[in-house]
């Protein structure tokens, strides 16, 4: 154990800085180091770490519930390219005037099929429910166990 007085001037002689590592132990740790340096690597670490983090971003695709088969495919081969890519997917299907008469029936079916065609790469998160004048379901990439 050093007076900080002592320490002080040893870091003084070094041309370093006496840094307080952890001021509750008792007596407090200190070290001497070049603290510019350090708060350098400090940062590029968190730089580095940020890089590697990935964002889940929430796709959207919207339909009709008379979209036709071409179309229907298209958009199920979206699906897939956003799930590949690790996004989450809403699938939104919206009702228009009198289409709502159709929304327990035919929207449901339709988004059952868009699952059904999509269960090799993807979990189905929320399955379809219905959010005012549109049914949304949420799909997810496929978890590898």
């Amino acid at each position: 154990m050093i007076a900080s007085s002592k320490a002080l001037e040893m870091a003084d002689e070094s041309g370093l800085d006496l840094v307080e590592v952890s001021p509750t132990a008792e007596p407090p740790v200190c070290r001497i180091m070049d603290f510019g340096k350090y708060r350098y690597e400090q940062s590029k670490k968190q730089a580095e770490a940020k890089k590697k983090q990935t964002v889940v971003e929430v796709k959207e695709i919207k339909l009709r519930p008379k979209t036709e088969k071409h179309d229907l495919d298209f958009k199920v081969k979206n699906i897939r390219k956003f799930l590949a890519q690790g996004n989450k997917v809403k699938v939104t299907l919206r009702f228009r005037g009198r289409e709502i008469v159709y929304a327990g029936t035919l929207g449901r079916e339709v988004l059952q099929k868009i699952g059904e065609s999509l269960l090799d790469v993807a979990d189905i998160i929320q399955h379809p429910t219905m959010e005012g004048r549109q049914m949304a379901m949420f799909l997810g990439p496929k978890k590898t166990n």
